[in-house]
């Protein structure tokens, strides 16, 4: 983990309402693993001390990007964030997606702009499989051109039928999971809680194994102040578990879910 002090390269509109703000980060860039994250001081936020989570996106020796959408008053304030100033920077962090086992089928799944973390792992994973990309409409679908330029079958559903098929991402995942019959699949998922889980629960059901990126606030990104604790399962019941510095990365076997 390192602290850098950044500047920024390029800061953009990537689709719609999505950006890609792209950091110069010759400390941080190299060291970045799939599915690990950065904390970014945002500046001018003179209300708010905590920095903010973020996927990498790309990363490479010089540099690293990250795609967001203003939805809060961080990503709102990201917005005025201008090429050429400088931005603090801590990263990477956290436990990333190990890769897919011998001989398996690797599968993507992401809800809406979570396959900005899936990037690095489509592209740093040997076998080319599947991805599974579910949003709201044709606008929160974001990557396609990317994941296909890796190499990937990109499959896509919208909840209001304006690209792809009518209905949620596992509407899609089941039939083609049915498909595979006793086949060694691997399963790397990023999104909403509710996807998450459901994805577990069918990689469970099905014996397959699933890894699970975790959706949790995290304020200090480092372990320290336990606000995005999530209950792991253990051999005599559960123990907290910290999605910043044990996770956000977790087999799907791991998880008690809250009900």
């Amino acid at each position: 983990m390192n602290q850098e002090k950044t500047t920024v390269l390029e800061h953009r509109i990537f689709q719609g309402e999505y950006r890609l703000l792209k950091l110069s980060a010759p400390a941080i860039g190299p060291l970045v693993q799939p599915g690990q994250f950065v904390h970014l001081k945002i500046p001018r936020l003179k209300n708010a001390v905590l920095r903010r989570p973020f996927s990498v996106f790309k990363a490479d020796a010089e540099s690293l990007s990250i795609l967001y959408k203003a939805v809060g008053q961080g990503t709102e304030a990201m917005r005025d964030i201008a090429p050429g100033e400088p931005v603090d920077l801590l990263g990477p962090l956290g436990t990333g997606f190990p890769m897919v086992g011998q001989d398996n089928i690797p599968v993507l799944i992401a809800g809406g702009y979570g396959n900005a973390a899936l990037y690095l792992q489509a592209a740093a994973l040997p076998v080319k499989g599947v991805a599974f990309f579910g949003g709201r409409t044709a606008a929160d679908i974001l990557c396609v051109e990317e994941f296909e330029a890796l190499g990937w079958d990109v499959r896509v559903t919208t909840d209001d039928g304006s690209l792809g098929t009518q209905g949620l991402v596992t509407d899609a995942l089941d039939p083609w999971l049915a498909e595979q019959g006793a086949g060694a699949v691997e399963l790397f998922a990023c999104g909403p809680n509710a996807m998450l889980k459901a994805v577990g629960d069918r990689a469970i059901e099905k014996g397959l194994t699933a890894w699970l990126s975790m959706d949790r606030n995290m304020a200090c990104g480092v372990g320290a102040c336990l606000t995005c604790v999530i209950k792991r399962k253990t051999e005599t019941g559960w123990e907290w578990a910290r999605c910043c510095k044990d996770g956000p990365v977790f087999n799907a076997e791991e998880i008690l879910w809250d009900e």
